[in-house]
């Protein structure tokens, strides 16, 4: 006998899904008013009811076809468009034509990744480890503009006039040209290790949340980076020297 579900918990996932979409609506008309730290927020809001609708459709075992096609389609908004929009009006539209460009292929290449998650999703997994992602997350390249713009007033005028347009340019294109890479990122979703170390788990999630909260601007934006090298770190500098100690291994026992 199937259990019977009411049909308002399949809504409730959709709901978060929304209200990420709002958000990140609110954020684009924020950012063409020039309240750029407003609309910074607004991406990051949209991440936390992005992540939010993920964990209540697992909770309530709610999920669907509907409401995957949903999320896409926001997240693309929220954290494609939205931040797009942001870094250009922010500081890329200095530079001319390269900046709009740039700032479509953050959009494109956004675009680009949500689909090969999709069809990766569609085949049954994400590269063959639910570990890791392949290629940055677009939730996380969004969420490094947002940082970046909240960050920016710590910086004194001069540098904030004269390096961060720069800095932010050559910063979209990377975000742009990971997404669409191989490079690993963790998914923090390897749910056997936090049931292994509960205790060393809740205190890693204490100690995050009060350098966060001490900080949220500056400890934001300086996670996200950190985010961001972990992948080039472990694809180009970690996997290599594995396997370099592997196939040593594999030598050694070779008979002479």
């Amino acid at each position: 006998m199937s259990e019977h579900r009411p049909r308002g918990i399949y809504i409730l996932p959709n709901l978060f899904t929304i209200a990420s979409l709002f958000s990140g609506f609110l954020g684009m008309v924020w950012a063409i008013q020039g309240q750029f730290e407003l609309a910074a927020v607004a991406i990051l809001v949209s991440c936390v009811c992005d992540g939010l609708d993920g964990h209540v459709a697992r909770m309530t075992k709610a999920s669907s076809e509907f409401g995957v096609q949903m999320d896409s389609l926001a997240d693309l908004v929220a954290f494609g468009v939205g931040p797009g929009l942001l870094i250009y009006l922010w500081q890329t539209h200095a530079f001319g034509r390269l900046g709009l460009v740039s700032s479509f292929l953050f959009i494109a290449c956004g675009a680009l990744r949500l689909a090969r998650f999709n069809v990766q999703a569609m085949r049954g997994g994400n590269g063959g480890s639910k570990k890791f992602f392949t290629g940055l997350p677009i939730p996380a390249a969004a969420c490094v503009l947002a940082t970046l713009v909240l960050f920016s007033g710590y910086l004194p005028e001069d540098v904030l006039q004269s390096v961060i347009p720069t800095f932010s340019l050559a910063l979209i294109y990377l975000l742009a040209l990971l997404m669409v890479s191989k490079v690993r990122y963790a998914s923090f979703k390897d749910v056997e290790l936090i049931k292994a170390h509960p205790y060393t788990a809740s205190v890693a999630v204490v100690l995050i949340f009060v350098l966060v909260a001490s900080e949220p601007k500056l400890i934001g934006f300086l996670f996200f980076m950190a985010y961001l090298i972990s992948g080039l770190a472990y694809s180009f500098v970690a996997v290599p020297l594995r396997r370099g100690t592997f196939l040593r291994g594999l030598s050694r026992q070779k008979p002479s």
